[in-house]
């Protein structure tokens, strides 16, 4: 790619969820600050729960951002939380009107097309996004010589309280001290012990001739006005909301699991007849990164029970708790959902607005 004159654009992207902020997020942000004055960083994976794959919330990783810089580039960044969709275009979107908001009155704003430019790495093909913006020009870097973000979750988790050395030439010192400090907060205890879970699960396949990917299924239910939600009783995401669901078995389909998952989750007091005749829609759920275990593609089922009286619950197996919850009170409760089962329940229920 052939060099771009510094400050061409009005305005430079970077997207990324940083989790955390490493020296090879600084390469692609110094080189859209030589592209622009002007620097929007867009926050993926916003308003997910804190868990060994999202250990830190937008805000923390905006700190980082910034302590990592000088003053005088600091004023030069936004940072924009962007939170995750089941449909990517939704998502792209999304991304579009957080920035076209950022630069709304601004000169960048006047003809926005190829006054803006998305900064990235094309590192396989969970970055096909970075094709999708255009009119925006795109300016790709060649590959970025530090450990993938997971691969320093990992070290981290496996060694509390070292970050700084565990992950040197590798973090921004600024970045490296703030997760050294973070380390003593009482999130963290109940995150290493969740990745130590995560860790003797992966160590369980380490043996497959092939990188495993599993099936699951998971149950969207509505009924009236409420969704059937549980909260999880162990790890991964011990304690948090999701749906009811779980893996496939040897010899059912997958709509026989989500039948028999309801019945072991919640004892949902309905007959199956009843059930399938309520079963509206199926999809899959396939991003790679979407479940914090090994690859997993689950399929939502989603059971409309019309406008009859909530069924009684009974948690079970992995729920500890069961609830009929009201549809109005879940968005609320975004920041408490296992993996993507918040954007599950927007899919069908439509929470967020469109």
């Amino acid at each position: 790619m052939p060099p771009v004159p510094s400050q061409t654009y009005q305005a430079a992207v970077l997207i990324g969820r940083f989790q955390p902020f490493h020296d090879g997020h600084l390469t692609l942000l110094r080189k859209a600050f030589d592209l622009s004055a002007r620097v929007l960083v867009v926050l993926g994976s916003a308003f997910q729960a804190r868990s060994p794959k999202h250990p830190w919330t937008w805000q923390e990783r905006a700190t980082m951002i910034r302590e990592s810089l000088p003053q005088a580039e600091r004023d030069r960044v936004t940072c924009l939380p962007v939170r995750d969709f089941f449909d990517e275009s939704r998502w792209v979107g999304a991304v579009r009107g957080a920035v076209a908001k950022a630069l709304a009155g601004t000169e960048a704003d006047v003809g926005a097309g190829r006054s803006i430019v998305l900064v990235g790495h094309f590192r396989d093909a969970t970055r096909d996004y970075l094709h999708q913006f255009a009119p925006w020009a795109l300016h790709l870097l060649p590959g970025l010589p530090v450990r993938r973000a997971s691969a320093m979750r990992d070290a981290l988790f496996a060694s509390p309280g070292a970050a700084s050395a565990l992950l040197a030439g590798e973090l921004p010192p600024a970045t490296a001290a703030f997760i050294d400090a973070w380390t003593g907060q009482p999130c963290f205890d109940a995150l290493a012990e969740e990745a130590t879970v995560l860790r003797a699960y992966d160590a369980a396949w380490a043996l497959a001739p092939y990188p495993p990917t599993l099936v699951t299924v998971d149950c969207v239910v509505k009924c009236g006005n409420h969704a059937l939600l549980i909260r999880r009783g162990q790890a991964p995401g011990k304690g948090l909301f999701a749906v009811p669901g779980g893996f496939l078995e040897q010899r059912e389909t997958t709509r026989q699991a989500a039948l028999r998952e309801l019945e072991e989750e919640t004892h949902l007091a309905l007959p199956t007849e009843t059930l399938l005749s309520s079963l509206v829609a199926i999809d899959v759920f396939d991003r790679p990164d979407r479940s914090q275990r090994t690859r997993t593609i689950t399929h939502g089922h989603f059971f409309d029970l019309g406008g009859r009286e909530l069924p009684p619950l009974r948690a079970d197996d992995d729920a500890a708790e069961a609830e009929w919850t009201p549809i109005g009170d879940i968005a609320a409760r975004e920041d408490r959902f296992l993996d993507d089962h918040f954007q599950m329940l927007d899919h069908y229920l439509g929470l967020l607005p469109r």
